[in-house]
């Protein structure tokens, strides 16, 4: 693997960041009430800094140099867009980012539930055990597996604004005993090594600017004979970068979800091994004949809802719910009851759910490739 050239960590500069585009909005509900409490300036710089990355870059001009200028700035580019989406991610979808597999009748939120008790069985997760959960978000899966494995989590993060929603959640539901949250880099963590009996990562580490790096970060700091299992977002081996409409695609999802550089299952796979891991499971889960494919909140056909609240619920995260939503969100940005560019994320943010369906549709593109990995004992 090619050296990857590493941002310079300065938590003081981001708790400020924090502190100032945030002030006291982690303690909200969520959603809309959250965006109320934003700093005009600060969001406005947040939004310059991530959408730069992607202004007047369009699939069909993209050159390697601008790849490279986007990993070169992963941590910042990931960072600003949770600045920028978790509120809205909160409100449209819950606090669990990530998709997952639909049983006939089930509902959204116990197939949510589901997918993260699965991952945590094929790990062979215990009571007791120490385990780090890699880009945890606002927490909602490590909440998850705590309840359901008994373990003791530690999240890690690089956005101070989810780590106060982590937090504050937890506290909420009895579970600040059983896990924490930690600022910090994955591509460089300051955790010792051999410090975790398992680690795992929900559709997190495709932020990552190479999986060899990341995936030899959690090698390293895993026990000797400690296991990994994530959920990658990858492009399939149907992808062929030279096809102009594979490439709106694949460009749409990393704009709309603060990805510098997707790569295929290939790619992948050989990270994994490269990281020095023996593979005992890999499988694309979103190839299972499922009584709903796992993009059907997000493709508009109510019909597949599981109950009447499902209905509710994703009549949010469809095209028309989505309209609604944006234009809502333009009429508070022309108010001045939310900063101005709320509006361009939603719509950045819907755009890369339309990529996603058809990345789903047309077999290019998986959130849910399966990895259960294992550091020798040797």
């Amino acid at each position: 693997m090619a050296p990857i050239a590493l941002e310079t960590e300065d938590h003081s500069r981001d708790a400020a960041f924090n502190k100032a585009m945030h002030g006291k909005s982690a303690e909200a509900k969520g959603g809309f009430r959250s965006m109320l409490n934003k700093d005009r300036d600060a969001h406005k710089a947040a939004s310059e800094e991530y959408f730069k990355h992607w202004d007047n870059k369009l699939a069909s001009a993209e050159t390697v140099e601008i790849r490279e200028a986007r990993k070169a700035e992963y941590a910042t580019l990931t960072r600003h867009y949770y600045n920028l989406a978790t509120d809205i991610y909160e409100y449209g979808w819950c606090t669990s980012f990530h998709f997952c597999r639909f049983a006939y009748g089930e509902g959204f939120y116990q197939a949510i539930a589901r997918h993260e008790h699965y991952l945590a069985h094929m790990m062979g997760l215990r009571e007791g055990m120490k385990v780090l959960d890699v880009g945890c978000g606002v927490g909602g899966p490590a909440r998850e597996i705590a309840k359901f494995a008994g373990v003791n989590i530690v999240g890690l993060n690089n956005n101070d604004y989810q780590i106060d929603r982590a937090t504050r959640y937890a506290a909420k539901e009895g579970l600040s005993q059983q896990m924490s949250f930690t600022k910090g880099d994955f591509m460089h963590m300051s955790f010792p090594s051999e410090s975790f009996d398992a680690v795992y990562a929900i559709e997190a580490t495709v932020h990552a600017p190479s999986l060899e790096g990341i995936y030899s970060q959690i090698f390293r700091v895993l026990k000797p004979g400690g296991v990994f299992g994530v959920y990658e977002w990858l492009m399939t081996e149907a992808y062929d970068n030279d096809n102009a409409h594979h490439r709106e695609v694949r460009l749409g999802i990393e704009q709309g979800d603060g990805i510098s550089n997707m790569v295929k299952i290939s790619e992948g796979l050989e990270a994994m091994k490269a990281a020095g891991f023996q593979m005992e499971l890999n499988e694309d889960l979103a190839d299972r004949a499922d009584a709903r494919p796992w993009y059907y909140p997000l493709d508009g056909d109510l019909r597949m809802a599981g109950s009447i609240g499902d209905v509710l619920t994703i009549a949010r995260m469809t095209k028309v719910g989505r309209f609604c939503a944006h234009n809502a969100i333009g009429g508070f940005e022309k108010l001045g009851l939310i900063p101005k560019g709320t509006k361009k994320t939603a719509d950045s943010l819907a755009h890369a759910a339309d990529c996603i369906v058809a990345g789903g549709k047309e077999k290019l593109f998986t959130p849910m490739y399966l990895m259960i990995g294992r550091k020798p004992r040797v």
